[in-house]
């Protein structure tokens, strides 16, 4: 997918421009000048965000003698979408997956493996796309990695990152999880899987369902920084697998039963129309903007607060609870009061999203 060169006049400014027509070659991999002149490309667009010497190790200081660390790969389709791009969800997946372990995101690291033909707007594009997003969530980029492959041995551009956090109060975990802690999400799910099928498909739904893209530390910060230690039990991500993911791996994990009140989720109407269209179930579909929290029912009132009050949150609710049960298992709370046990997907319902 790629944007008339005009997109790009404003955010890379005439020194970062690429020439109409302009794409990545092998000769971009061969780690000689062209490789040289690549790599300066990426990290002049990067400009503060990044912290690397272009050596073989980056140094950190490391305000903690406890760290977290993770690593991923994002594959996505289209790249570039309406209000993100592949860009932009690898930060924000790295910087989430640090984040609900309780620790404060402070590395990145960013490789790319881009096939040859990408027009290189589109990746300088993406590239800004990465610098704006780790502006907002406050980290840095120190490492990186650059390959190009043939046409048709990639699907234009994947990327690895790995994150490195510092814990500074106890982390929390899916472990800490029992019964009697309340369930709550912090905003809509489902959009990220129905903007991008949207366009897809040309289902139309896509300008009035957008991706819940985001990066979560601030508001985690916010949360944990208000909330006595312990007494938020596990948080989570709602990536891949949907809340159905979630809540499966939270009852296996701690041999209880969940239930969750299907009224109670945030789900946006075209949401919930697109996802009937499509004969899918919303609490499977991927997201990369939404928070679940397992919370001790004395401060489930505080926690919302919380979340309230910051702009990714403003859809908070309280969705479920934790029981005890001889099964794990998950069940759906229909507005009758009756119980639907919910199975774990064997695979997957739709297309890989992220």
């Amino acid at each position: 997918m790629s944007i008339p060169d005009s997109h790009y006049d404003n955010e890379l400014g005439p020194d970062l421009f690429a020439p109409a027509g302009e794409t990545v070659i092998l000769d971009h991999g061969t780690g000689a000048k062209l490789s040289r002149e690549l790599v300066e490309r990426i990290s002049a667009t990067l400009e503060e965000t990044y912290l690397g010497k272009m050596e073989d190790s980056a140094l950190l200081e490391l305000p903690s003698h406890c760290i977290a660390l993770t690593t991923d790969s994002f594959v996505v389709t289209p790249l570039i979408f309406g209000n993100g791009d592949i860009g932009k969800i690898a930060v924000c997946g790295t910087v989430n997956d640090l984040a609900v372990s309780g620790a404060r995101p402070l590395y990145l690291t960013l490789s790319l493996i881009i096939e040859e033909g990408m027009p290189m707007a589109d990746l300088l594009h993406i590239i800004a796309s990465v610098r704006d997003t780790a502006r907002a969530a406050g980290v840095k980029i120190v490492a990186g990695d650059t390959k190009v492959v043939g046409k048709g041995e990639a699907d234009q551009l994947f990327i690895n990152t790995a994150g490195v956090g510092v814990l500074e109060r106890p982390p929390v975990s899916v472990q800490n999880v029992r019964p009697g802690q309340k369930i709550i999400l912090s905003g809509y799910i489902g959009n990220h899987s129905i903007h991008l099928l949207s366009i897809r498909e040309g289902l139309g739904f896509e300008r009035h369902v957008l991706s819940d893209c985001a990066p979560l530390n601030h508001m985690i910060e916010s949360v944990l920084r208000d909330i006595p230690a312990g007494k938020i039990a596990s948080m989570r991500d709602v990536t891949r697998g949907g809340l159905s993911a979630v809540l499966h791996e939270h009852a296996r994990t701690a041999s209880c039963s969940i239930f969750f009140d299907q009224q109670a989720l945030p789900i946006l109407p075209e949401t919930a129309m697109a996802a009937d269209m499509l004969g899918v179930d919303v609490i499977n579909l991927a997201n990369e903007g939404c928070l679940c929290l397992f919370v001790e029912p004395d401060v489930v009132e505080e926690v919302l607060a919380r979340l309230h009050d910051h702009p990714l949150g403003r859809n908070a609710a309280l969705i479920g609870e934790v029981r005890a049960g001889s099964q794990p298992e998950v069940f759906k709370v229909e507005p009758d009061g009756s119980q639907t046990m919910i199975e774990e997907l064997y695979g997957a319902e739709l297309p890989r999203l992220c």
